[in-house]
């Protein structure tokens, strides 16, 4: 029984061998049983990607035993996806359980010979004997197309033509027709094309927008009916378009470099090492933020994590921001970073020296309002320790940027109200 197995492996290596000639650069798995295996350089290669173990098999005809890589049949569906993408060219092959078939067949002794030249002559005999009887039927058939009216040919031999002069127009035009232009190329000399709105056919109301980008169909974006109007009338172009919906796919991509921790950035008290940076999704069903994904930064024994924006989320996965500028945008406050704050901005013509930031003695709280003169006060409004600490003891952020921050969007409705007294004043006026 031993004798016979290690004949059946010895012939499974024979066959890998003739086939690892004709396609050498492809990964062969052969099919055994239930089982799948893969043998020598394969074998290696398979087990750096599959994260399998590879064993050693002693053959009779091998100097060293070869290196062999098994899997059950069941697993084909886990393991064969891995292969294909990570690049390898894989085939399937279904191994020969009899080695004797993968010999050579021996050459014919002189009895042989005679066995096989009596055969043919007997069947060179019935071969002519079944020609005989077939031949009156053939006659008949040709004397019939003999027969027909020339109308009849003539009509044949037209189509005929018609039809070559068609397949010939057909196969010009297949060689004449050019590969489709691209309508535009990104930074990153990706090629878009295929760029069209489409309506939905569940909601005949919306309509999406979408294109390929090197071959790739992206994710179609939903449109606005001001730029669908715009786009039907011609107004807007497929570049415009990519740039609205797609801006990320066309910005220039962060060296992969970028992307490896960790990572340095400057704050308060000096430099700050991101040791971990990744992005997941919230799975705890009793927090607001369910099943929204989020930003995750690790600093040292830090650990800080934000609702992730869409914007923020298709720059990072787009590769054309780098980690460390979404921690400054996503985390700087509570990292009390000077950059953080440069945003926020009083509006324009508003006094600065009308910004109170004071201890509210009612409840012991730092608030900020803003004394805009004739035109009013502000409510006050509570900072956040993390604000505070930027303010008071880091100095990373000014009173005017904490002002914009609580007030802006009261300022502006206080502005605005004033405005359009004025407006209806000189109206009545008038």
């Amino acid at each position: 029984m031993v004798k016979k197995n290690a004949e059946k492996d010895v012939g499974f290596v024979r066959q890998f061998n003739e086939l690892k000639k004709k396609h050498p650069d492809a990964v062969l798995l052969f099919r055994k049983g239930d089982f799948y295996e893969m043998y020598k350089e394969d074998a290696l290669k398979a087990s750096v990607i599959l994260a399998l173990k590879v064993s050693d098999k002693i053959l009779p005809l091998e100097k060293d035993p070869i290196k062999l890589l098994t899997f059950p049949r069941h697993e084909l569906d886990k393991h064969l996806p891995k292969l294909i993408r990570s690049g390898q060219r894989v085939a399937i092959c279904e191994a020969i359980d009899r080695p004797e078939l993968m010999k050579k067949p021996r050459e014919k002794t002189g009895e042989d010979l005679k066995e096989t030249n009596t055969s043919n002559k007997n069947t060179m005999a019935k071969k002519k004997k079944e020609q005989a009887v077939q031949e009156e039927p053939t006659k008949t058939v040709k004397t019939a197309a003999e027969e027909k009216p020339a109308k009849e040919k003539k009509t044949e031999t037209k189509a005929e033509v018609k039809s070559e002069q068609q397949a010939e127009q057909k196969a010009e035009a297949k060689q004449e027709r050019k590969p489709r232009e691209p309508q535009m190329i990104t930074a990153n000399g990706e090629k878009v094309s295929h760029g069209h709105a489409f309506q939905s056919t569940t909601n005949p109301a919306d309509w999406y927008f979408t294109a390929k980008m090197d071959g790739v169909q992206l994710k179609p974006q939903k449109m606005d009916a001001a730029d669908l109007a715009a786009y039907q009338k011609k107004e807007m172009t497929v570049p415009q378009l990519m740039e609205k919906y797609y801006p990320t796919k066309l910005m220039p991509k962060v060296s992969e470099e970028a992307f490896q921790m960790p990572k340095q950035l400057s704050g308060p008290d000096g430099a700050i090492t991101i040791d971990k940076f990744n992005v997941y999704k919230e799975k705890d069903e009793q927090r607001p933020d369910y099943g929204k994904y989020k930003f995750y930064v690790q600093m040292g024994d830090t650990k800080m994590s934000a609702v992730a924006s869409r914007e923020d989320l298709n720059a990072y996965f787009d590769r054309v921001v780098s980690p460390t500028q979404l921690v400054e945008k996503n985390f700087g406050e509570r990292l009390h970073l000077q950059s953080a704050y440069e945003k926020y901005q009083l509006p324009e013509g508003v006094d600065p020296k009308g910004v109170r930031v004071a201890k509210d003695h009612s409840d012991n709280k730092w608030k900020v309002s803003m004394d805009l003169g004739d035109k009013g006060k502000t409510s006050k409004h509570e900072l956040s320790f993390d604000d505070g600490y930027s303010l008071f003891k880091a100095k990373t952020a000014t009173r005017e940027q904490i002002a914009a921050k609580y007030l802006n969007t009261e300022i502006t409705g206080m502005l605005s109200a004033v405005t359009n007294k004025l407006e209806k004043s000189a109206s009545m006026k008038m």
